[in-house]
């Protein structure tokens, strides 16, 4: 009686194809929904919305994607070693040994070049914001990070420039409230973040990050009262005063509840060092965005 076997194949991957899949994950695409903001300006004029404004939104979404992901390798590769005494960020691919430095930096000079010719081919304004944003973020990774409040603040100012140069893109000119309310909550993000590192790390705050050593959860608590109450402030008087139809105050109460869910998630449960798992996560935050963008959608529709 013979006996019958099973042979079950296995595939592995190359070394090219895991090369490949370090350079996308040195990208970290997980974080590709920071650059969602870039859609605001489109969500903002939906009555004037094209195949076209579509198309040339979605470019400025993947070329600040692609940006950002060059700042991510020199980010990652000047904190090589602070990563590797990181619980969570020691698992990335130069930090852990398995992706070559000089190959990602190789690999991210080439994409930031073809990114902002693309950039700068579709509209000036456009490149020149892209390339200032690689710029200052930069200076965020090699100097401005080690800055007390100045680091929290290149964040902010790295969420306000994804949102003006949505709008050089499409072409639709943005208010200063919108800029202000962008910037707070972008705030309010960065503040947050901090304070889920002090809490991560504990005693050893200043073996990864020594800006940690200049801050306390006293501080960022008080930091992040004075931000939210701005925030809702402003938000509320950009609904009223921005020019558009007076109907968008029925969307305060999502950005109010939004502000509050993600307090009680950093002071309560401790999360919020990632805001982009948080957002993807966290099913009444998830739900509050989508429920809102509804709302600013409808009201444009039927309302302007």
């Amino acid at each position: 009686m013979g006996a019958t076997s099973n042979s079950v194949e296995v595939k592995v991957k190359s070394p090219a194809q895991n090369v490949v899949f370090l350079l996308i994950r040195q990208l970290r695409p997980h974080q590709w929904t920071k650059n969602l903001l870039v859609f605001a300006a489109l969500l903002f004029s939906l009555n004037k919305v094209s195949v076209h404004v579509v198309g040339k939104s979605v470019i400025a979404f993947f070329l600040f994607c692609f940006v950002s992901g060059c700042v991510y390798i020199l980010n990652d590769f000047a904190d090589i070693k602070n990563d590797r005494n990181h619980p969570e960020k020691r698992h990335r691919p130069m930090a852990s040994g398995a992706l070559n430095p000089a190959l990602a930096i190789a690999f991210g000079a080439f994409l930031l070049i073809g990114s902002l010719l693309a950039a700068f081919y579709f509209d000036r304004l456009f490149g020149a914001v892209l390339a200032f944003y690689f710029v200052l973020n930069v200076a965020y990774s090699f100097k401005l990070k080690h800055v007390v409040i100045l680091d929290v603040m290149i964040i902010s100012a790295g969420f306000v420039l994804r949102a003006i140069g949505g709008s050089l893109m499409i072409g639709t000119p943005f208010t200063p409230w919108f800029l202000l309310c962008t910037m707070l909550l972008a705030l309010f993000l960065a503040i947050s973040k901090r304070r889920h590192e002090l809490h991560l790390l504990q005693t050893e705050k200043g073996a990864h990050r020594k800006v940690l050593e200049s801050y306390s959860p006293e501080l960022l608590n008080q930091l992040n009262t004075i931000v939210t109450s701005a925030t809702i402030i402003s938000y509320s008087l950009f609904t009223f005063t921005s020019g558009r139809t007076v109907q968008l105050m029925w969307t305060i109460p999502f950005v109010i509840f939004g502000i509050f869910r993600y307090l009680y998630l950093i002071t309560i449960t401790n999360k919020g060092g990632s805001p982009e798992k948080v957002l993807l996560e966290d099913k009444p935050i998830f739900v509050t965005i989508m429920l809102y963008v509804i709302a600013v959608a409808g009201i444009i529709h039927f309302f302007e």
